[in-house]
């Protein structure tokens, strides 16, 4: 009986050891297939964040990425809504502006975001209306301009332009008035004559020249000597994602650096493709010559630019949009550039860290496995 009752045992012991191996073998491959990973990423309808545009519309970015990625796209107008998503946590990443970027540093202390990676160069004018006598400096008052955004990297530009030329804006006592205008209204505005003139970026400058009776008085290019290159948009993520999702980042900055080379190499097909995919977000494209010179203008580049945003930070803080009251931040840390300098030296190409200046194009770097 013993034996008996030993045997049975036995045999159901190694029966359940089958079975709880064979679950397993089963469970392990289907927890593998379901991890998927979320990407929610901002960007603006406009040139100056052509690489987002394209490649998120085409479907480039997707397959960079992979099947285990879904990808989640938010479109923003300027650079504050978007840090200001990204603060929030309802988005991991965005392509941003200068100063709202570090504006969304300085407010967390330095905790919520770095910058991973450049976007643009340039690609940003003052233009004004050809019918309104503006042809100096020293005809702006009492004038209207407007800015895509309070305290947007075309804000700031603006304000900094106006006192170093001797004028206060009328928030500050002064008799130029600055208003805060979504990018295609500030078009409608222009041809309805209720404002004087506005800095923004491309293509808008370039239609409110063609189709607006504007003219550029400031190409902004010309205020950074000696090159000419200052960051118009960069790529800013969330310092938990960063950590959390280094394998993510590797593939976006591999998509991005691809999708910029490709622009550089292929400007009349970026043109285009830029154009079918802000159709499909806008229901309008642009006609080409238009975007043509628009892109004339413009340096696509995945160098931050690094000293150019320290020097819009120094201007938005004398202006009062940044850390008002305080003392001038120290934006040592707003920078993580560790995962696209990996990036660069896999690829033979020369690392951001510790130079100036980085070529906006180079080799095409492939896919990162």
């Amino acid at each position: 009986m013993k034996k008996s009752k030993i045997s049975k045992f036995a045999i159901a012991l190694v029966a359940i050891i089958i079975i709880a191996v064979a679950i397993a073998h089963i469970q392990i491959p289907v927890f593998a297939q379901n991890s998927v990973k979320t990407l929610r990423i901002g960007y603006f309808p406009n040139i100056n964040h052509a690489q987002a545009v394209i490649g998120f519309g085409n479907g480039d970015f997707q397959k960079a990425l992979g099947n285990n990625i879904k990808v989640q796209t938010f479109i923003f107008n300027a650079g504050p809504s978007a840090i200001e998503a990204l603060l929030a946590k309802r988005i991991d990443v965005t392509y941003v502006g200068s100063n709202p970027a570090v504006n969304g540093y300085v407010v967390s202390d330095g905790k919520a975001l770095r910058i991973i990676a450049g976007a643009t160069s340039g690609g940003a004018s003052f233009v004004v209306r050809n019918d309104v006598g503006i042809n100096s400096p020293k005809d702006f008052a009492g004038k209207k301009f407007a800015s895509p955004q309070l305290g947007n990297t075309q804000d700031i530009a603006l304000r900094s332009y106006l006192i170093k030329n001797g004028f206060k804006t009328t928030d500050q006592g002064g008799n130029v008035e600055v208003v805060p205008v979504a990018n295609p209204d500030i078009l409608t505005l222009f041809l309805k004559k209720e404002i004087d003139g506005a800095w923004v970026p491309e293509p808008w400058a370039t239609r409110l020249v063609k189709e607006a009776n504007g003219k550029i008085f400031v190409d902004e290019r010309n205020l950074w000597p000696p090159d000419g290159k200052f960051v118009t948009a960069n790529i800013a993520a969330s310092t938990d994602y960063l950590k959390n999702n280094p394998d993510v980042i590797k593939k976006l900055l591999a998509a991005h650096a691809n999708e910029t080379v490709w622009i550089n190499n292929h400007k009349d097909d970026a043109v285009k493709a830029f154009n079918v995919e802000l159709k499909k977000l806008t229901g309008k494209d642009i006609a080409e010559d238009e975007l043509k010179q628009a892109l004339s203008r413009i340096d696509f580049t995945y160098d931050p630019l690094k000293l150019s945003l320290f020097q819009s930070a120094n201007n938005a803080y004398d202006l009062g949009f940044l850390a008002k009251g305080k003392e001038r931040p120290d934006l040592s840390g707003i920078f993580d550039l560790t995962i696209l300098d990996q990036l660069l030296k896999s690829k033979g190409l020369k690392p951001i860290e510790g130079v100036q200046s980085q070529a906006s194009s180079g080799g095409n770097l492939g896919a990162v496995e």
